[in-house]
């Protein structure tokens, strides 16, 4: 038959594919190049996936086909010192999931007293304080461990208790929540989507489970599991990591900007920034706490190629509406174009979207924010 032809024609795929990004320092990209993450990552590396009695510490999931949530959940606990020797047991029995310390994805029961942390019951509606998305394995774990995650992340630069408050909601928000709201079968948007995002985590560890020609047997199906666990840990000690090294550390830079605001123009529609830095959500956070929501319209900052770019703020983290786009009638013109167009001499180009803009001096491009916040002089 044709599918068994399929079958034989189809190479066993290797397993274990992501094992590089655990293998040590060399194997990850320079930037990333952290030997305090290959030490969080080995844990992980190294764990041991059966769907067999073992004996010591132990985190109960399902076997059979794996998601994001799972995956990521035992990675949460594999980061945590208290987890980190423990084996992961894929099964659906009762009698041996009881024997497990912790059990996520499974079971039909959620009390943290006991570590359990199964959504599936229909009884299930919980979500984290502050937000309305069901949560998901990920989620119950985040809820109970999300901090103390953070910490192990952060041990070698510790973060103040009201950093990491701050952080914890922040890696919730732009991390977690999505993988909540995917494994429930929520919607990204009430209304059509104009397209659709088939690179997300999830869809990642999709991918990790052998296809339906290849062999599914437990043994194959766990180490596949393995790799997920390591993929979503990664990740996520990445995103941590990246907040904790370079987007905290940019607090202080938006806030001095925010505050000289009114000296780049009476108006404190414009600030300049220092240096390029993750600024958009400090920058709503900042205005709310000083009650001007919505003030600043345009932030000017200095590229690594020397131009000088004019930014419009978005109305909200990550949209690409625009408070104050740039005018319609320079979007998409560069050089001469642009500069007939302005009135304003050495402007480089505006985005046909008309979020970016720029000039090749300050002077230049702070002219350019004001003409298109429509103020004179």
């Amino acid at each position: 038959p044709v599918h068994g032809f399929l079958a034989q024609a189809l190479p066993p795929r290797p397993v274990l594919r992501m094992a590089s990004l655990a293998a040590g320092a060399a194997a990850r990209p320079i930037k990333r190049s952290r030997s305090a993450d290959s030490l969080l990552f080995k844990p992980m590396q190294d764990a041991t996936v059966t769907s067999s009695s073992v004996d010591g510490l132990k985190i109960g999931t399902h076997d059979g086909k794996f998601h994001c949530d799972e995956a990521l959940a035992c990675a949460m606990l594999k980061l945590l010192p208290a987890f980190s020797e423990a084996a992961i047991v894929r099964s659906r029995t009762p009698d041996l999931l009881s024997t497990c310390d912790v059990v996520v994805d499974v079971g039909g029961t959620y009390d943290a007293e006991t570590r359990r942390f199964d959504h599936h019951q229909k009884s299930f509606g919980e979500s984290l304080e502050g937000y309305g998305t069901k949560l998901s394995s990920a989620g119950l774990v985040y809820k109970h461990f999300g901090r103390d995650v953070i910490t192990a992340v952060t041990s070698d630069k510790p973060l103040p208790a009201d950093v990491l408050d701050v952080v914890y909601h922040k890696v919730y928000k732009g991390f977690i929540e999505h993988i909540d709201g995917i494994d429930n079968g929520i919607e990204v948007a009430s209304g059509p989507l104009n397209y659709h995002v088939s690179t997300s985590l999830s869809s990642r560890v999709s991918r990790l489970f052998p296809l339906w020609n290849e062999d599914q047997s437990s043994e194959v199906v766990n180490e596949c599991f393995r790799e997920a666990v390591l993929l979503t840990g990664s990740e996520l000690v990445d995103y941590v990591r990246d907040l904790q090294l370079s987007w905290w550390p940019a607090r202080s830079l938006v806030e001095s900007s925010v505050a000289k605001a009114t000296e780049v123009d009476p108006s404190g529609q414009i600030m300049v920034l220092e240096q390029v830095c993750p600024w958009q959500a400090h920058l709503f956070d900042i205005e709310e706490k000083r009650g001007s929501a919505g003030l600043v319209k345009y932030a000017l900052y200095q590229d690594s190629h020397g131009m000088w770019r004019i930014h419009a703020v978005p109305v909200a983290e990550s949209s690409f509406q625009s408070r104050l786009p740039l005018p319609e009638a320079w979007r998409g013109l560069r050089d001469a174009d642009l500069c007939q167009a302005s009135g304003i001499d050495g402007a480089r180009f505006v985005h046909a979207a008309g979020f970016i803009g720029g000039h090749q001096n300050f002077e230049g491009a702070l002219a350019m924010a004001r003409q298109a916040c429509g103020i004179s002089g």
